[in-house]
């Protein structure tokens, strides 16, 4: 399935969230070295806020793709926006067999793909259950991971300052079985937690 390329609208949406962040936030990404400079990747951050896709994909010089839950899609403005940054839809609480295959074709092509090892947000800012996402499109792909951990974008309007950190790539096992998705999710999560 050929991939769509990157819109104009994307490329004004992340410098007009890079400009927030790096104002407003004070963001400055650690890391950024560690992420290859081509070849599919999955960027997999803690997810604290709704603010944690664009800072991520801001803050990257590769354009990022990503996932967002349907309902996004239905709503009329916002619909029309996210179809043309990047994102496609997934149908939460389900086996997304459409979604899956955007996700794999993304990375076929090359492209970076942002997933959250926890699968939703965190409501208290805590780390939440590892999640089998991660590590199962990791597995089938065979495409380095990387850790980052995001602080802060749960307080955007406090002020505070948001970091956010790359850790280093991790490949996912070569040979796995279902077990091992949500133990490669929670290696992730581990990694995040010591960064």
């Amino acid at each position: 399935m050929p991939v769509k390329k990157s819109s104009v609208l994307f490329y004004f949406g992340r410098f007009m969230f890079w400009l927030q962040f790096a104002i407003i936030g004070r963001c400055r990404p650690e890391g950024a070295e560690n992420i290859p400079e081509e070849g599919g990747i999955i960027i997999a951050p803690n997810h604290i806020s709704v603010w944690d896709p664009p800072l991520t994909g801001s803050m990257m010089k590769r354009p990022l793709h990503f996932m967002a839950k349907q309902e996004l899609f239905d709503v009329p403005l916002l619909g029309f926006l996210i179809k043309r940054t990047n994102a496609f839809p997934v149908k939460r609480g389900s086996h997304d067999m459409s979604a899956m295959r955007n996700a794999f074709a993304l990375l076929e092509n090359g492209s970076p793909l942002l997933m959250f090892p926890e699968g939703t947000r965190s409501k208290d800012g805590n780390p939440g259950k590892a999640r089998a996402g991660v590590g199962m499109v990791a597995c089938h792909a065979q495409v380095p991971v990387i850790p980052a951990k995001i602080v802060n974008t749960n307080n955007f309007f406090k002020f505070k300052k948001i970091k956010i950190k790359y850790g280093k790539p991790i490949m996912p096992p070569k040979e796995y079985s279902k077990n091992d998705y949500i133990e490669f999710s929670q290696k992730i999560l581990d990694e995040i937690a010591g960064m």
